[in-house]
């Protein structure tokens, strides 16, 4: 069997004809069950990525594997999670690379965790609830394998009482009070490190902004990202009349040797 088949354990992602989408682990024996009808996992395991099939009342299905974007969207939460379309532009802003030293708090659902894992970071992450932490490791296995769980050690730790490790290249915050954080980032993060915060409010933006100011930090900037899709078909071509604006600020900044 061709690598690129299904295999048992892994995610995979049902399309059906309305254009739904549908996550769900294979299981030898298993069914997926909707209203058209029961789709077998033994008819997918060992199928190619990008195969149709039949449910066993007549429903087309695509599969396909899951993108991150999707996996983000479709995995089980504890937490709200960060959405892709500012996943994508934290990795730019915080300059993620291979190999980074990076900690991470709260760590929620994971979904930025296995963003940045999957960019090649080794992560530190601190999160005080017990129970987003094994959802977190849970949602990071499932989405990227065992193997990433060697690089991301979740510790049930409080952020703003302290940071007892060092030399993180990166900090990524997405917590309620990150303001809080910034004088044990200033001893944590390696000079030059990169810190980075993920706010829905302007107001804790500009808290976050002003305690950076005041720990040695610089070239500070607070952005957001808005994604309109679009509607084409045929000549008839206009912006979709929904669109993801406001989610949270962006605020990144760098640490100075002073």
């Amino acid at each position: 069997m061709s690598e690129k088949n299904y295999i048992e354990g892994e995610q995979i992602l049902l399309i059906d004809s309305k254009k739904r989408r549908y996550l769900i682990e294979l299981k030898a024996g298993g069914e997926f069950h909707t209203h058209v009808g029961a789709v077998l996992h033994d008819d997918l395991i060992g199928s190619a990525d990008g195969s149709s099939l039949k449910s066993n009342r007549g429903g087309v299905f695509s599969t396909v594997r899951p993108t991150m974007s999707d996996f983000v969207l479709k995995m089980p939460r504890g937490a709200q999670v960060i959405y892709p379309k500012d996943l994508g532009p934290i990795l730019m802003l915080a300059d993620l690379f291979p190999g980074a030293q990076v900690f991470e708090s709260g760590v929620g659902s994971g979904a930025l965790s296995m963003t940045m894992l999957r960019a090649g970071a080794n992560i530190t992450g601190y999160e005080i609830r017990e129970d987003f932490a094994e959802r977190a490791k849970k949602n990071v296995k499932a989405a990227l394998g065992e193997k990433a769980l060697d690089r991301y050690d979740v510790l049930i730790r409080d952020a703003y009482e302290g940071i007892e490790e060092k030399d993180f290249d990166r900090m990524v915050l997405d917590l309620p009070e990150p303001w809080s954080v910034v004088p044990h980032a200033k001893t944590a993060l390696r000079s030059g490190g990169i810190i980075l915060a993920y706010t829905p409010s302007i107001v804790q933006a500009a808290k976050f902004k002003e305690a950076l100011e005041g720990n040695g930090f610089a070239l500070i900037e607070t952005m957001e990202v808005m994604n309109r899709t679009w509607h084409i078909e045929g000549q008839a071509v206009r912006p979709d009349h929904r669109m993801v604006a406001h989610t949270a600020f962006l605020t990144h900044a760098r640490l100075l040797s002073t």
